[in-house]
């Protein structure tokens, strides 16, 4: 007899609060498992599908299940695939969860319900003295850090590496942490992904953060960090390059694409930007016809200033999805490859903390509300 789910769902376009009620249990495919999940953490992308419903994601149905950030125990695995030679029943386990991506769109698969359907290749096994809680922070920070640097689409860097195997790199990789990769927004989940994989990967980094973050921010890594807020910063880090190579940047926040632009035009290196995240805040978009239309056309000519200053400046730049790493090698290279390894011999720390809102699908909604008013160094979390 299967499991009974229930789920969190999204009925509709700035359906509020989130309606929790049964929902189907699905069998894995083959290169598929599920998990009962026992902590969820949440997104701004999930307050900003709630606001925005099909406007903005028009490929969503409702209703819909949101959630991307899961970890729980694995309860089923596919057969006759990928995912019993990797997995099985009893395995304590992260994933990303890919309900609400277009290429899936399947409420089985999102993150707001107590069992979800993983891929296997966005799935990693986590030691036992790893929490689910503060495991349950990483998927999509990792995914879109993970994409951003590794891609060949992105900045092509090096794969990451477990610290014991550092000592056996080739010249060529020695040669290569010499050049330094820019993370604007470092406190963020997928800066504190970033920061943590470039230093992986041999590469020095340079951050931002607000001088409360600062300490933070080198216990991941980081070289040198600097005030976002401060005026100069552009051209500090400028400065800093000058005798240095860039490996490229990874824009995450309002004005960091431009920032980072600035930056690579005028420094040694390669001039590409990774762009994580949209210039205005999703989460508080205008529910009024006249607004949304307004911040529509704001955002159509940002898009076209900032490619003309991007051309001018002969600086590439390239959106990240996070789910990308459901279609290429980069997920199970971090999944399988590096995750497991790094997070078990404590070469890498599942950040930012989490705070945890509260306990059962029904703390969800607080969990979304929280989420979208904004938090710095942590990520919300809900256990089940």
């Amino acid at each position: 007899m299967s499991p009974q789910n229930q789920a969190a769902y999204l009925v509709d376009k700035h359906g509020k609060p989130l309606e929790v009620r049964p929902a189907p249990y699905t069998a894995p495919g083959p290169d598929e498992l599920v998990i009962r999940n026992e902590a969820i953490a949440i997104n701004p992308v999930d307050a900003g599908v709630q606001i925005t419903g099909r406007t903005m994601f028009p490929w969503i149905e409702y209703p819909c299940v949101l959630g991307s950030d899961v970890s729980g125990v694995v309860v089923d695995v596919g057969s006759g695939g990928k995912a019993g030679q990797l997995f099985k029943a009893g395995d304590r386990v992260v994933g990303l969860a890919v309900g609400t991506d277009k290429r899936a769109n399947k409420a089985s698969e999102g993150g707001f319900q107590q069992y979800t359907v993983l891929q296997c290749q966005l799935t990693s096994k986590i030691p036992e003295e790893l929490s689910f809680e503060k495991a349950c922070v990483l998927p999509l920070g990792l995914s879109t850090a993970a994409c951003g640097l590794f891609l060949g689409e992105y900045l092509a860097l090096e794969k990451p590496k477990l610290q014991a195997s550092k000592n056996e790199e080739t010249t060529s990789a020695e040669e290569a942490r010499t050049a330094v990769v820019i993370v604007w927004g470092g406190s963020t989940s997928v800066g504190s992904n970033a920061i943590q994989l470039a230093r992986a990967a041999g590469y020095e980094v340079l951050a931002t953060a607000s001088p409360r973050n600062f300490e933070y921010l080198k216990s991941l890594g980081a070289s040198m960090v600097f005030d976002y807020k401060e005026t100069d910063t552009v051209s500090r880090i400028i400065d800093v390059l000058q005798s240095k190579t860039c490996a490229g940047a990874l824009a995450i926040g309002i004005g960091s694409l431009e920032a980072c632009i600035d930056i690579v035009a005028a420094v040694p290196g390669r001039k590409f930007v990774s762009q994580a995240s949209v210039p205005v805040d999703m989460s508080v978009m205008p529910k009024s016809a006249a607004g949304f239309l307004g911040t529509m056309l704001w955002l159509l000519w940002w898009n076209v200033s900032v490619a003309f200053k991007a051309r001018f400046r002969r600086v590439s730049t390239k959106f990240i999805w996070g789910s990308d790493v459901m279609a290429n090698e980069v997920g199970p290279m971090i999944y399988h490859d590096f995750l497991p390894d790094a997070l078990a011999k404590g070469d890498y720390q599942a950040k930012p903390d989490p705070r945890i809102v509260g306990n059962g699908l029904e703390s969800l909604q607080e969990g979304v509300d929280i989420c979208r008013k904004g938090v710095s160094a942590a990520k919300i979390v809900v256990t089940l």
